[in-house]
């Protein structure tokens, strides 16, 4: 592939939510697999190819940050993420390593759940936030490239939930 500018890593697994005395333990290590592990691995292959200047975008989420009842999978995944960024910020320099932490977004995230209760998630957490609304994939987008043109950012953790951590 050759050398290029900035790493993004995006990929997500459908969250595991439940009590923790439930969950499965095989689907708990596939999230970690996909999520952390799938981050260090990326990054891991892709630093010898960042052009200089270059930088990496992990994704995070605001579990991890305020963690809901039976969220105690993503809420350690999203910390771990967290972390990482910011040790891998400190031992990559001057490749600027960042993260994005999105709240609830319109996604494929939310497959599993049937339409009419991811309906009624988006219709009251849009009454709840103080934007009005869930998130949207080009929020979330947004934040990436700013983080990617923004050459004075490492280390960073940016939250895009629509305030949801302070409601």
């Amino acid at each position: 592939m050759g050398s290029f500018d900035h790493l993004a890593f995006t990929a997500g697994e459908t969250l595991q939510i439940g009590a923790i005395t439930d969950t499965d333990l095989e689907a708990a290590r596939r999230a970690l697999d996909v999520r952390l592990w799938g981050a260090y691995a990326a990054v891991k292959h892709a630093v010898a190819h960042l052009r200089p200047g270059g930088s990496i975008v992990l994704s995070s989420g605001i579990a991890g940050t305020r963690p809901e009842p039976n969220w105690t999978v993503a809420a350690s995944i999203c910390g771990a993420l967290d972390a990482l960024t910011r040790a891998l910020a400190v031992e990559l320099a001057p490749i600027r390593v960042n993260a994005v932490a999105p709240g609830v977004v319109r996604s494929d995230l939310w497959r599993e759940m049937s339409e009419e209760d991811r309906s009624a998630m988006y219709d009251s957490l849009s009454e709840a936030l103080p934007v009005g609304r869930v998130g949207e994939v080009s929020d979330i987008a947004e934040t990436f490239l700013y983080l990617m043109r923004n050459g004075y950012s490492s280390g960073t953790i940016v939250t895009v939930d629509g305030g949801s951590v302070l409601v």
